[in-house]
Parts: C-alpha cells; sequence; structure tokens
C-alpha cells in the first residue's frame, strides 16, 4: 500500500512527482526504487542512457537520478543530452557516484548536474537532496508561471497599445486636418503653416480665414500641455474659428445679411475666452496670437493672449517684435484684451510662432530664445519662400538642438509675406 502523499511528512512536496532512475544495475534500481516508492514518488527505471533519454522524451520526469559509470553512455553524457532536450519545465538531475574529487565534482556541475549522492545511497541522504531540488524546482516553476503571466500581460498591453497607436495615428490624421490649407495666396500676399506635434497629436493649432478678398484672419494657438486632451480643446477652438463655416466663427459677424465682417481681435479673444471658461470640467487653457490683416492698406490688428510676441521682419532686414503680453484664454473668467495695431509694408514678413521654437533646447544647453529665432528666421529668408521658409526654419531649428529626435513642445508657425506678389497681380 502506497503512503499518503499529503498526510506523511516524510513523503514528497509537489514539485517532484515522477522520478527517473538510471543503472546499470539491476539490484541498485530494486533499492532505490524501494526507497523511493516508500517516500510516495511514481518511479521509472531505466538500464542504460540510451533507454533513460526515450523514456525523458515520453514522460518528462521531474527529477533524474543516474548512476556516473555506465557502460555505453555515463552519467555525464546522458546529463548533457538531457539538458539539450526540449522540455515544458526545468527538470533536476542527481549523479549517483563514489567519486568526491573537487575536479569530478566540476566535471559533472560543468555537464549540468544540480547535485551529487555517494553511493552507497543512504535513505535520509536521498530524500534530503529530493527535497532540496525540490523546493529548486518548485522556485522555477513558480518563476516559470509568473514569467508567464508578465509576458501575457505585456501580450495583452502590447495589443492595448496597438490599437491607441492606431487610434493616435488616426487622431494625427484627423487634427492635420484642421489644417487643410497649408499655403494659401490671398490678394498679393502669401500665408505658410507649419505644425510639427512633439508626439502623435499635439497642442498647437495655426490657421487662417478670409471673409473677403483683401481681409484676413491669422492665428497661433498653444493649448496648454500635450496630448490627446490638448488636441480636443485644439478641435474645438477650430471650430470657433473655422474658415469653412463663416456662420461658426467667432471672429466673423454677418452684415446686413449679405457678408461677413471682421470683428476686433480684442473683442475675438473675450467671445473666446468666455466659451472656454464656461465649460465644466476643462482645465486647460491656451495661449493665443491673433490679427486681423487688410492686405489694401497693410493695417494689422492684433491681440496677443499670453502668447509669444509676433516678430516682424521688414524688407530691410530690420526685426521688431509685437506685443506686451496679456492672460492667456481660458484662464479666468471676466477678461478684458489689450489690442494692438501696426502696420506692414511691401515685402514685410509677419511671424506668429508657438514657445516650441523659443524654448527648445539647443547643443550648448541653452534655450534658442527670441533673439535665436529672429536670427534663424533672417537665414531662412534668404534662402527661400512660403512654405519652404518655414520649413527651412524647423530644419534649421531641429539641426541645432541637443537631441533632434526629441521635440519637447509642438513646433508651429504661420507666416504671411505681405504684398510679395504685387508686381504679378499688377502684370
Amino acid at each position: 500500500m502506497q503512503p499518503d502523499p499529503i498526510n506523511n511528512p516524510d513523503t514528497h512536496s509537489g514539485a517532484v512527482r515522477v522520478v527517473l532512475i538510471v543503472d546499470d544495475s539491476r539490484l541498485q534500481l530494486r533499492i532505490m526504487t524501494a526507497m523511493l516508492g516508500r517516500l510516495g514518488y511514481k518511479v521509472l527505471t531505466a538500464e542504460s542512457g540510451v533507454e533513460a533519454l526515450d523514456i525523458c522524451e515520453r514522460e518528462q520526469p521531474d527529477l533524474v537520478l543516474s548512476d556516473w559509470m555506465m557502460p555505453e553512455m555515463d552519467g555525464l553524457e546522458l546529463c548533457r543530452r538531457f539538458r539539450d532536450m526540449q522540455r515544458d519545465s526545468y527538470g533536476y538531475f542527481i549523479l549517483l557516484t563514489s567519486k568526491s574529487e573537487k575536479g569530478d565534482v566540476a566535471q559533472g556541475l560543468d555537464a549540468g548536474a544540480d547535485d551529487f549522492l555517494t553511493k552507497p545511497v543512504n535513505s535520509h541522504e536521498l530524500r534530503a537532496r529530493i527535497n532540496a531540488g525540490a523546493r529548486v524546482l518548485d522556485m522555477e516553476r513558480q518563476l516559470s508561471e509568473k514569467n508567464r503571466q508578465v509576458s501575457d500581460a505585456l501580450n495583452e498591453l502590447q495589443e492595448i497599445h496597438e490599437a491607441i497607436d492606431k487610434d493616435l495615428r488616426q487622431a494625427r490624421t484627423i487634427q492635420q486636418s484642421l489644417v487643410p490649407e497649408r499655403v494659401c495666396e490671398t490678394a498679393t500676399s502669401r500665408v505658410s503653416l507649419l505644425l510639427r506635434p512633439c508626439g502623435h497629436v499635439g497642442g498647437d493649432l495655426v490657421g487662417m480665414f478670409r471673409p473677403g478678398y483683401d481681409r484676413l484672419g491669422l492665428y497661433n494657438i498653444d493649448v496648454s500641455g500635450h496630448g490627446i486632451t490638448s488636441a480636443m480643446v485644439t478641435a474645438r477652438v477650430a471650430g470657433y474659428l473655422s474658415s469653412n463655416f463663416p456662420d461658426q466663427n467667432i471672429a466673423l459677424e454677418k452684415r446686413f445679411d449679405r457678408f461677413y465682417a471682421m470683428r476686433e481681435p480684442a473683442e475675438t479673444a473675450r467671445l473666446l475666452n468666455q466659451r472656454l471658461v464656461a465649460d465644466p470640467g476643462v482645465e486647460e487653457y491656451l495661449t493665443m496670437a491673433y490679427v486681423a490683416v487688410d492686405l489694401q492698406t497693410g493695417r494689422v490688428r492684433m491681440v496677443q493672449a499670453g502668447h509669444s510676441p509676433p516678430m516682424v521682419l521688414r524688407a530691410n532686414g530690420q526685426v521688431d517684435f509685437v506685443g506686451d503680453g496679456g492672460l492667456p484664454i481660458g484662464l479666468v473668467d471676466h477678461v478684458d484684451y489689450d489690442q494692438h495695431e501696426f502696420r506692414l509694408e511691401s515685402g514685410d514678413m509677419l511671424l506668429l510662432y508657438s514657445d516650441g521654437f523659443t524654448e527648445a533646447v539647443m547643443k550648448n544647453g541653452e534655450m534658442l530664445g527670441e533673439d535665436g529665432l529672429a536670427q534663424l528666421f533672417i537665414e531662412a529668408a534668404k534662402c527661400g519662400q512660403g512654405s519652404d521658409l518655414v520649413e527651412d526654419m524647423f530644419w534649421r531649428l531641429t539641426s541645432q538642438m541637443e537631441d533632434p529626435s526629441k521635440l519637447g513642445d509642438d513646433v508651429s508657425a504661420a507666416l504671411l509675406e505681405f504684398d510679395i506678389l504685387k508686381d504679378r497681380a499688377e502684370g
């Protein structure tokens, strides 16, 4: 009658259930089988290394007890081949030997043996060695299970990541569609837009609208934070300043049911602030530089709501920064915004830009700053026009950055080249 492996304290732990004994001596096999049978193990026997390998392929024993000295294939060779086998879990290998020299022990360890038993085998030592092996197997199987759980979790996270990444790529496409027109020639002037988010999606927005042939609204917006939430805010604001649906554009008001007139920029900022502050649960705010331009006279009315000061590159090479700050939009209720006015002359260029330009860290460890941006603008203007100019500015920026592959912030710009096409128009 087999002992109860649960209630008998002398029986095996659950980590070792099947033991294979390998010995060319049938007497030793019977002795060892009797010892292990009393301890509750399922015992398999083999009289040679070849037979043992065949059993290991079929049964995958938890533990192998093999004699060292055997004809044809000794215990060392059996151990090496055992280690080369594909198994579902780790197998513990004990060499039975009369050898005790350190060199022999090292040779056995090199072959892959886990432990050694000196013949003749003492039953108490045998049980202790097997229990030690069981603890190793138990820890190995716990680790394998945890690794499996981690692997399953990683696979699940990978699937989730791929789904999120797919959604973000689609979101990027949608956000880019908010700026469908990157270059526009209107009257005798040209507008070029640049939008480079630091991630899949960003919180910057540039845009323009033309309520008439000689009137232009141009803006550059930077929503606080980055990522999806900021991108959702930009999508909403794009609707408030829509070029395709003037009846929804808060910068425009309909006159006499016939045409749309441009509101004062300060009033536009006030209305936009009113709408954003009224949104419950929305903590994001935005900065904005918005200009209303008369393309016939060059008159520019501007509001700068906490945004980087717009830059004017005059036809004579002089650089002017316009504006003195102001409160961001959506931060506090009941805000009145100051309005600035200046004039553009033929050949002048107006640049609205986000602080992704000026706060970019250069290779010297310092930020580009307004002076650095002015120099970058001047150099790019010597080499190109329109979209080539703003793209060249971005290229020059990234080529001077400490890490060009990582934008620390979204980068955007809106460029107005004023009255540069008049010769073509006159022709």
